[in-house]
């Protein structure tokens, strides 16, 4: 087999999605150029649950939310959040991203995420294998904490597209329950074990360690605002930042929510929206559950990290210039107390970041149509360390001109023209 044409890549965003494409693209002889404007790991990939969400194929707009969607704005034990100020801008985007909300959209949307976020573990291990980031990745089950039995069957519809995408667990009583992890209350009345799961035990200075070891090899990490993308005969030849351009022949966009003005620039107008996104840590807490852990009734996850207990989730909808919130902090905060009786802790760090969400919950992953040696990956909302490295994997894979072994079509990024 003849090895690839060697390219230069830049590739702008350092979170996840750009580390793993840079090292993919390494290890097949390529030369890359990582641009973000903060450094590796500043934004979602650091702030995330830190779960490799294997069976996370389940995306919100599930049937029933059309119909629970307004009472929950309306209620402030609920974790979806709306600053009411952004609605207008909002509107268009939200009418498209509820249509969506019918069991045969829902279906087709966890078919096509299954093969990004399926074998996470796998891939996140053989993404870090000798590079010295590998320490940080923890096997585990995912457990998903409900307080009785009937709360678990009313998510059946969700449950039945885990397992039509191939995966199984086991069901705990709460004997059973309270023998596997004694740490959850008496409101904590039945779970579900999801086995062949992880999670990362500090996932910023796993990517930072993932991006030490691209520049070890040669990468260059060039700290900038990317801004237009230079082509010539409809191909790539550079990109423009504000510390100057860089020369290259490919460029990936890999940049989150934040890539939405690139995109345009490349022609494509894509419906983009972060879902901010919230974490709370506990630093010295005196519990945590043995296994990163779904509360069910609040929607966020407690995962114990690396000196710390980190809660995260809640959705909130208002875009990226507006502060963080109070509220979906202390929601979490309450939730957790009331899942682990007894939790205390020394100290606490609290985060919102944002996570890029397209309207049909897929992510955009391939060459943009007329660009010769333009790519995108992003908009994977909860599930983007969950994804990034099978992610990574393809697109450094389509750039080196191998053929994929997935159906790459439910990811197009023309798919919203």
């Amino acid at each position: 087999m003849s090895l690839p044409e060697k390219k230069t890549v830049a590739i702008v965003g350092a979170g996840i999605v750009g580390v793993s494409t840079a090292l993919w693209l390494q290890r097949d002889g390529h030369d890359v150029v990582l641009v973000d404007r903060l450094g590796p790991a500043e934004g979602a990939s650091h702030g995330n649950a830190g779960v490799l969400a294997s069976c996370g194929v389940v995306p919100v707009t599930v049937p029933s939310l059309i119909v629970k969607a307004p009472a929950m704005l309306l209620d402030p034990d609920s974790p979806l959040f709306l600053r009411w100020s952004y609605l207008p801008r909002l509107l268009p985007w939200l009418a498209r991203f509820l249509s969506h909300c019918r069991a045969d959209e829902t279906r087709r949307i966890a078919r096509a995420l299954s093969p990004i976020v399926g074998d996470s573990l796998e891939q996140h291990q053989a993404l870090a294998q000798g590079t010295g980031a590998e320490k940080w990745i923890a096997p585990s089950d995912y457990v998903f904490i409900y307080a009785d039995r009937a709360a678990y069957e009313a998510d059946a519809f969700g449950w039945s597209l885990r397992r039509e995408n191939g995966f199984d667990w086991e069901e705990m009583d709460t004997p059973a329950l309270r023998a596997y992890d004694p740490a959850f209350g008496p409101g904590a009345g039945f779970a579900v074990r999801v086995p062949g799961h992880g999670f990362i035990r500090d996932p910023g200075r796993y990517v930072k360690d993932l991006a030490a070891h691209v520049e070890a090899k040669g990468g260059r990490l060039l700290l900038a605002d990317a801004h237009d993308i230079r082509r010539e005969g409809g191909r790539v030849t550079g990109l423009e930042t504000d510390r100057g351009p860089v020369t290259c022949d490919t460029v990936v966009i890999s940049a989150g929510v934040w890539s939405g003005p690139l995109a345009r620039r490349l022609g494509l107008r894509l419906p983009l929206e972060s879902e901010r996104g919230y974490h709370v840590e506990l630093l010295g807490a005196n519990m945590a559950p043995r296994a990163p852990s779904m509360i069910a009734a609040g929607k966020f996850v407690a995962t114990p990290m690396e000196g710390r207990l980190r809660l995260a989730g809640i959705v909130e909808l208002g875009g990226t210039e507006a502060p963080p919130s109070r509220k979906p902090v202390e929601l979490l905060l309450k939730r957790a107390k009331q899942a682990l009786p007894g939790l205390t802790w020394r100290e606490t760090r609290e985060w919102m970041g944002h996570r890029p969400t397209l309207t049909d919950s897929i992510p955009v992953i391939g060459p943009v149509p007329g660009v010769a040696g333009a790519y995108m990956g992003f908009g994977h909302h909860h599930v983007g360390l969950t994804g990034g490295p099978k992610t990574g994997r393809l697109l450094a894979g389509m750039i080196s001109g191998q053929r994929p072994n997935i159906e790459l079509a439910p990811y197009r990024p023309e798919r919203f023209s």
